[in-house]
């Protein structure tokens, strides 16, 4: 999973990161909050929360990002007076963005720092 970040950036970018991740599970709650209720748009926007949960916390970022961006493709389809757009635009940077230090990606799968210790023949 490491292989599909390319830094976990702390600080000041770390930061914007959280935001950005929190700002989006905010933009999909109140772009998806009516419009119809039939099975498959309760579905589809079961999915799409399950996806902006994931990625306010951080986990499994790519993947979570790009499925979002999916569903509300999906959703944007079907109801197109809705602005659903912007939310999987979002989905899909963070996704190529990567989680940021401050997150649980960064905790399972972040870089790991081995020291070498010089060889003490005595």
């Amino acid at each position: 999973m490491q292989r599909l970040f390319f830094t976990f950036p702390n600080a000041w970018p770390g930061a914007g990161l959280l935001l950005l991740r929190l700002g989006q599970l905010g933009l999909f709650f109140s772009v998806n909050h009516g419009g119809s209720a039939d099975a498959v748009r309760l579905s589809i926007l079961a999915i799409g929360a399950l996806m902006s949960g994931l990625l306010a916390v951080g986990l499994w970022t790519p993947v979570a990002g790009v499925v979002l961006a999916m569903t509300e493709g999906v959703n944007a389809y079907f109801d197109p007076p809705q602005a659903h757009w912007p939310v999987a635009l979002l989905g899909l940077s963070l996704a190529m963005l990567g989680p940021g230090s401050w997150s649980i990606d960064a905790r399972v799968f972040g870089r790991r720092r081995i020291k070498i210790e010089p060889y003490d023949q005595s």
